[in-house]
């Protein structure tokens, strides 16, 4: 039993109606929900994604914008990386210049050309030229398609003593790949997009904040595949939380033991249960139990203007 890639990847991040314009207008990326934070409904929770918001493409956000600044390291998803196809990589250099956004010069790892940059709350990502990926379908907007995010290439690790890691990314089914300057790789087999963890060893130590990923979340198919990872990880003698409903996926998380926080999330039902195809984005949406204060929690909420055409 193998999880079959990155489901989707949460982080800190500060001003909303900055973040959704970077996101969606600077990368290309659809804003598929907007909801709040279902364990601190004071808080948006932003999705993007392709035009759906497919498992593997999904980039979610939690701003604070108050939030104190965190600080990469050990312990943490350090990097996001994104897929795009063969050639697009200049054309990204280029808009990552226009937009003034911090970037590196594009590098070669693993056999695929890179290009990495942050955003501006110090949220690293890496654009990795690879090729398609799947059935992502990337959303019409302000990237053209031959250039356009095709979901998660993968996710980097930092930790501190990686041995336990590794233990816990093999009983998911991570196969070791090689190895390319200080980054070793593992790949779950047939999980595109979103297939690879690297390894990276540090002795910085992190702090959580904004600017830092709160979590990477793995997919598994449905719930009875779910019930089966929460039995075989607390065999294993991981503390792992009973089923949260996120009303678009199920979740269970434990922290492995290099300190990241690791979900397993089901594919379905998706984003489109509450909103049809074309509306994904334009209202909030709350879950059931929180909708009786609803009008409350929406007006305590950071303004936030979504009237874009999508």
């Amino acid at each position: 039993m193998n999880v079959s890639g990155i489901h989707h990847v949460t982080s800190m991040a500060g001003d909303p109606a900055r973040a959704v314009r970077f996101y969606r207008e600077v990368l290309g990326l659809r804003l598929v929900k907007r909801t709040v934070n279902f364990d601190d409904p004071g808080t948006y929770h932003l999705y993007f994604g392709d035009s759906v918001g497919s498992p593997g493409t999904a980039l979610t956000l939690f701003p604070y914008p108050d939030g104190r600044p965190g600080r990469a390291g050990a312990g943490q998803v350090t990097g996001t990386a994104f897929r795009v196809p063969e050639g697009s990589l200049d054309y990204w250099a280029d808009r990552l210049d226009e937009h003034g956004v911090a970037r590196e010069q594009p590098v070669e790892a693993f056999g695929h050309r890179m290009l990495g940059f942050e955003d501006a709350d110090g949220l690293w990502y890496e654009l990795v030229a690879a090729g398609e990926a799947g059935d992502v379908d990337p959303w019409d907007g302000a990237v053209p398609a031959e250039h356009a995010i095709r979901g998660f290439f993968g996710v980097v690790l930092s930790l501190a003593e990686p041995g336990p890691t590794v233990e816990v990314l093999d009983r998911l089914g991570y196969e070791r790949t090689g190895e390319d300057g200080d980054r070793t790789r593992y790949r779950v087999p047939g999980g595109e997009p979103g297939a690879v963890v690297d390894l990276r060893t540090t002795d910085v130590g992190g702090r959580m904040g904004v600017g830092c990923v709160h979590h990477v979340a793995f997919r598994t198919p449905d719930d009875d595949a779910q019930a089966d990872w929460q039995a075989t990880l607390r065999e294993h003698g991981h503390h792992v939380t009973e089923v949260k409903d996120r009303q678009y996926f199920r979740s269970i998380y434990f922290r492995e033991p290099g300190g990241v926080l690791f979900e397993i999330a089901t594919d379905g039902p998706g984003f489109t249960r509450d909103e049809t195809r074309e509306s994904l984005g334009e209202t909030l949406k709350l879950p059931p139990w929180l909708e009786e204060d609803g009008a409350a929690i929406e007006d305590a909420l950071p303004a936030l203007d979504v009237a874009v055409e999508q």
